[in-house]
């Protein structure tokens, strides 16, 4: 298991949607891995493939208090969202030292498939459900801040800019 650096904002692989994952290999699994100890390095909720650079739509996702429980996605994709929504203060280490406030389906169902090669419905609420959805923007080429209202997201883009976050 090795820890991958984070793209820089705004590298353009941040904003490109990547393909889905054929089939899960061990080469998928030692991603995998990496991508797990490169979470819980930061540390933080969830880590897409592209903040690393591999462009494959590969996801981890890990919300539990003692940690070691990451649910591993290849392909995820949101099924059902529940219309109650949830705010949860966002953030990115590929633009460290921002963060926005984002108003996001409190629950959702997301197909994926799992570490055995097999496709796996699982429902997210709370914090699981933010992650999960955050980690599935940045596979289609979204940043959490792409969610702000534009003149919002200007006003973010400019302070990032301003305080020297982006490279």
């Amino acid at each position: 298991m090795t820890q991958r650096p984070f793209l820089p904002y705004p590298d353009k692989r941040l904003k490109t949607a990547v393909p889905p994952v054929a089939e899960i290999t061990d080469d998928i699994r030692s991603i995998w891995a990496d991508m797990v100890e490169t979470m819980d390095a930061m540390p933080g909720y969830g880590l897409a493939g592209p903040q690393i650079g591999v462009m494959q739509q590969l996801a981890v996702v890990d919300c539990s208090e003692e940690r070691g429980k990451a649910v591993l996605m290849a392909n995820p994709e949101v099924l059902h969202a529940s219309v109650q929504l949830r705010e949860h203060e966002e953030a990115s280490p590929n633009l460290p030292g921002m963060s926005a406030v984002i108003a996001r389906p409190r629950a959702v169902t997301v197909r994926f498939l799992n570490a055995a090669g097999e496709m796996e419905e699982r429902d997210f609420v709370g914090l699981w459900a933010t992650s999960v959805q955050h980690q599935i923007d940045h596979l289609n080429g979204k940043m959490y801040f792409d969610n702000l209202k534009p003149m919002k997201r200007q006003m973010f883009l400019k302070k990032a800019k301003k305080m020297g976050a982006m490279k």
